[in-house]
């Protein structure tokens, strides 16, 4: 693709918490219909990355860009341009129902049957959730908090889906379940998938392309596979030594 063909077009960002600078002149592309993920170990500025996206966080320098538009300084603002933000530890709503979690992540909308149709497109994908809609979300386990966690995302109609360790806490078994679902997406949906992961074996087995972020530096870049054949990736995130 061209250089101006980015979805998401992030240049030379710089961020700081106080006075510390948690990410240095960061520059990374997402395209239309790609999965992207980004790993690297703890306090690397993986979640600041993705906040100073949707605007938690706002950079002291550079540019984003959305679609060929600057991405607007304020967060509620940034979800009505297709950018949605799955936060670490699932943030879901535990005194509502899961059918009020997902209403509220509607909150942008206001076509009544198109909502009623990505409901049924949401269980179909979260059959669990169906079977739990009238239950408080402070009352499911983990894996089904983080279900709803997506799928309240997906009630906004993202064009770009940003998670931030989806994985954190679950089981394999069920987060085996959930990066099933973000494959079904992207290939059924063509849904542009944004990725924060620790399990770097996971992140990178299902992504397209792929960042390492190093002390709030990007390191490596690559396919997907070829990260995953890296001799420096396998020594500092896969545990494989040469």
């Amino acid at each position: 693709m061209g250089e101006t063909s980015a979805f998401l077009d992030v240049q030379n960002i710089e961020v700081y918490y106080g006075g510390i600078r948690a990410l240095h002149g960061v520059s990374l592309k997402v395209n239309q219909g790609e999965i992207v993920s980004v790993i690297g170990a703890n306090g690397a500025g993986k979640s600041t990355l993705l906040k100073t996206i949707a605007s938690v966080k706002n950079a002291t320098t550079g540019s984003i860009t959305f679609r060929g538009q600057k991405v607007p300084a304020d967060a509620h603002k940034v979800v009505h341009t297709g950018i949605t933000l799955v936060p670490e530890g699932r943030r879901i709503f535990a005194p509502l129902t899961v059918r009020e979690n997902l209403m509220v992540g509607a909150y942008t909308r206001s076509d009544k049957e198109e909502m009623e149709r990505t409901l049924e497109d949401i269980f179909s994908l979260f059959p669990r959730l169906k079977e739990r809609l009238f239950q408080r979300g402070g009352t499911l386990s983990g894996g089904e908090q983080q279900m709803l966690a997506v799928a309240r995302a997906l009630m906004s109609q993202p064009k770009l889906l940003m998670l931030d360790e989806p994985s954190l806490g679950l089981a394999p078994i069920v987060y085996d379940a959930m990066f099933d679902v973000l494959v079904r997406l992207n290939q059924e949906k063509g849904m542009t998938i944004l990725l924060v992961e620790q399990n770097a074996i996971l992140a990178l087995g299902m992504s397209h392309r792929a960042y390492v972020l190093e002390t709030g530096h990007i390191s490596l870049e690559g396919t997907g596979e070829d990260l995953l054949e890296d001799p420096r990736v396998q020594a500092s995130y896969l545990g494989i030594t040469h």
